[in-house]
């Protein structure tokens, strides 16, 4: 080691009471970090940011780790910051239905703590995912459709800038709406804004029953016709929590559930309900299916699995374009991508392998989308996907409002140190 890096080092471990040597273990895309500190609070995270800032030493912030490969991997990693020492639910108030939650707490834990009021986060993440991390990473799963994503749930927010100062927006309740945007800003920016430290949650009634209408479409099924559907069930007064979809190889059938929530009499009315409806719109041509658990494809979630995930975000009236555009990029790069998603809230995911057709492919589909209200961005790909996505658009492809980003960016952390590179195209 250095003696610029141990004099960096002394620095850290007298901010922060967890600090080690980095390993093999924590490294970012084969980037090994020179440390990993644990701070336990906000005002340890405080003190050792402003020592990286002093050594300038580049931040990467990692919560449970499972996405840390999403997007364009940092540039440097001098500092990894694990959060997993801040794990409490700090404040819960349930007559509020609100929760103030440690951004290194697990989702499995803040649930089962927020089960025992018969409240939750209404946002189907993995339990072993961190709060920082969902919202750093804009996790959210099948029932966006009814609770939105985590910005639309975050009503405060605390966030340790670069230079290790505290900031912190919004309130303890729900109509307290000050300093908002400020947990919006924060919520899918990956690190690259600042150290989220804290999180505040509007929470949810549990639901006392739940309910599955669904229906498997022929092979050949007209995507307009998969799209009325799904657009005649997004739509419904009946208030669907979901509508989701899946086609594992283009052309092939489609499977199509909406979950629907509330009391045990009422979501069964509901369901019996929608499922006549929609089987008015198919024509008698087939009828629904009612059960109160989820098909055996119900996604989980949102994973690469070591291969190409792709996110298209669309209108819900351009379903069948996606659809089909899919099928014309597919063809053309003779791919077959495992579609999946909540079409319901025009998003769909695309597992596309690690092939080097992948590259091809979602240029094509790039292309057959372009002028539409229809975004394509790569999640995550194998190195070797990157760099040939780089040639052509990059893992973003073309971000109208990357200039305000950067602006953002520049203005939260203007030395370019909190995971650099992690814009888009590594601008």
């Amino acid at each position: 080691m250095s003696a610029d890096l141990a004099v960096a080092g002394k620095a850290l471990a007298a901010a922060c009471g967890a600090v080690r040597e980095g390993a093999d273990s924590d490294a970012v895309d084969g980037l090994v970090p020179g440390f990993v500190a644990s701070p336990g609070s906000t005002q340890e995270a405080s003190s050792l940011l402003r020592a990286a800032a002093e050594h300038d030493l580049a931040v990467v912030p990692r919560g449970a780790g499972s996405r840390m490969l999403w997007g364009v991997p940092p540039s440097r990693c001098d500092l990894l910051v694990d959060t997993r020492r801040m794990a409490s639910v700090a404040e819960h108030a349930a007559g509020d239905l609100v929760a103030r939650v440690q951004a290194g707490a697990l989702m499995g834990d803040v649930l089962a703590a927020l089960a025992c009021a018969g409240q939750e986060i209404a946002l189907d993440v993995p339990a072993g995912a961190t709060v920082g991390g969902v919202v750093a990473s804009g996790l959210c799963g099948p029932r966006r459709l009814r609770y939105g994503s985590p910005r639309d749930l975050l009503i405060g927010i605390t966030i340790v800038r670069a230079d290790g100062t505290v900031a912190k927006s919004g309130g303890k309740v729900v109509k307290n709406v000050a300093g908002y945007d400020l947990g919006k800003l924060f919520a899918g920016s990956a690190g690259t804004l600042g150290l989220i430290t804290e999180a505040t949650f509007r929470l949810h009634p549990l639901p006392g029953a739940h309910a599955w209408v669904s229906r498997t479409f022929l092979e050949g099924t007209a995507a307009a016709e998969v799209e009325a559907l799904v657009a005649a069930a997004a739509n419904s007064p009946l208030v669907a929590s979901a509508v989701e979809l899946r086609r594992q190889a283009p052309g092939g059938p489609v499977s199509m559930s909406v979950l629907l929530e509330g009391s045990a009499d009422g979501v069964a009315a509901r369901a019996g309900q929608l499922a006549g409806q929609l089987a008015e719109l198919l024509g008698g041509s087939g009828a629904m299916e009612v059960s109160p658990e989820p098909p055996a494809w119900w996604p989980g979630a949102i994973e690469s699995g070591g291969g190409t995930l792709v996110r298209v975000s669309f209108w819900v009236s351009g379903l069948a374009l996606v659809l089909d555009a899919i099928d014309v990029a597919a063809r053309d790069a003779s791919i077959a991508p495992d579609v999946y998603g909540s079409a319901g809230a025009g998003v769909l995911y695309l597992a596309c392998g690690p092939g080097a057709e992948v590259p091809r492919f979602v240029g094509a589909l790039r292309a057959e989308l372009a002028g539409t209200r229809g975004g394509v961005i790569v999640l995550a790909a194998p190195a070797a996907v990157r760099e040939a996505l780089a040639q052509d658009g990059g893992m973003a492809g073309t971000v109208p409002s990357l200039g305000l980003m950067r602006a953002v960016k520049d203005q939260f952390d203007p030395g370019d140190r909190m995971a650099p590179g992690r814009f888009p195209d590594g601008i």
